[in-house]
């Protein structure tokens, strides 16, 4: 859905290091070993000075690999205690998304929206067809609460909210995690302040309640259509405003 007023960018990650440097085949190797099951997740990695003799490489060039897997959300420091493999869940290893999202502008900002539009509708129509009881009353929650106020902000917290549960009723944790940084606050808030000065709020009110009305038919293909519609309204809105 659309989106407001441009906050402070995060602060993106430290860039990775050049593919073929020393640091670079380190976090190779560390993610190899993660991969191939010699460290599982939550696993304590033995100390910098063993991995690095283990590795071949100086201790230097690990301290870099392991700061750079941190940054990516592979690995994680606990203080006092060591250096751990996380959970490898989806919404850390992604969180770099919602970076991206955060720094775009002009035509790479409707390309992330041209990625939204096809897995919003992809990831709606999984939800269409999955989601429970529960998750359907949360939906209309957040569907009330938008058509009761003209606050941007409420609606934009309420939309964000909307869509994140509907991303969730989907069952796919992967697919969600990249919604959720494809559909950060920041990104949105950029969009939705311009689109909402275009008068748009009962048009959007409009599509977000064709979605609700598809995901209480249990509709895949009418969700999947009213979630495209919905996204590319707001993408069709940027690029013209891209237009020369």
């Amino acid at each position: 859905m659309p989106e407001a007023a441009t906050a402070a960018p995060a602060a993106a990650p430290s860039p990775a290091p050049p593919k073929g440097t020393v640091t670079q085949r380190a976090i190779d190797q560390i993610k190899a070993m993660i991969g191939e099951g010699r460290l599982e997740p939550g696993a304590r990695l033995p100390t910098e000075r063993d991995l690095a003799s283990q590795l071949g490489i100086s201790r230097s060039s690990m301290r870099e690999a392991i700061r750079a897997l941190t940054v990516l959300g592979v690995l994680e420091a606990r203080h006092g205690s060591g250096i751990y493999v996380t959970q490898l869940e989806a919404g850390d290893l992604l969180e770099t998304f919602g970076v991206v999202a955060d720094l775009s502008r002009g035509p790479r900002l409707v390309e992330l929206l041209e990625v939204r539009r096809i897995l919003e509708s992809t990831a709606t129509a999984l939800a269409a067809a999955r989601i429970t009881a529960d998750q359907l009353a949360e939906v209309e929650k957040h569907l009330t609460a938008m058509n009761a106020t003209d606050d941007p902000e409420e609606i934009l917290s309420h939309d964000l909210a909307f869509h994140r549960v509907i991303a969730g009723a989907a069952g796919n944790e992967t697919m969600a995690a990249i919604l959720d940084g494809l559909s950060s606050r920041t990104f949105r808030a950029r969009v939705w302040r311009g689109y909402q000065e275009e008068g748009a709020f009962e048009r959007t009110r409009r599509e977000h309640a064709a979605i609700h009305r598809a995901l209480v038919a249990h509709d895949p293909e009418a969700a999947r259509a009213a979630a495209a519609a919905h996204v590319g309204e707001v993408e069709e809105w940027l690029r013209a405003q891209l237009q020369p």
